[in-house]
């Protein structure tokens, strides 16, 4: 067996209305029509749906803090360039979304965000796209503060 790519991710949420602006409204991604109730289908358009909310109400679990097992961070590219994460910045604090971490790595310019339920969020640009490809050390270079 061989996989390709990251197909999607599967979320459970407290409240579907809550998470359905956050990732639409603040992250822009596009929703696409769902069939089933309490549940939110989005896409950036490179394959049929990349995230699938799924409410479980208002009573459910928090992730919960500190050293755990199970999902540590999805990663979002936002583009190729600091402008272009300069602006997503703007448009998270336009929403009072805050930074909850940044870091330089090298090949890529992160920075770090909490969803609605607690779930922690990659955004970050390429700084050398290809730079991995040929030098697949380079991905774990020392973490640095992000500099913009």
């Amino acid at each position: 067996m061989v996989v390709h790519e990251l197909g999607h991710i599967v979320l459970y949420v407290r409240d579907v209305a809550v998470s359905r602006r956050f990732y639409g409204e603040v992250l822009g991604w596009k929703e696409i029509p769902s069939p089933m109730p309490g549940a939110a289908m989005f896409t950036s358009g490179r394959t049929h749906h990349e995230l699938l909310l799924i409410e479980v109400g208002r009573s459910a679990q928090p992730v919960p803090q500190g050293r755990r097992l199970g999902l540590y961070h999805f990663g979002l590219k936002v583009g190729e360039t600091d402008d272009e994460l300069r602006a997503a910045i703007e448009t998270l604090k336009a929403h009072n979304v805050p930074v909850v971490g940044a870091t330089d790595h090298g090949v890529t310019h992160s920075v770090y965000i909490l969803d609605p339920d607690g779930n922690e969020i990659e955004l970050y640009i390429d700084v050398q796209p290809a730079r991995w490809k040929t030098d697949p050390s380079a991905v774990f270079a020392s973490a640095r503060p992000l500099r913009l």
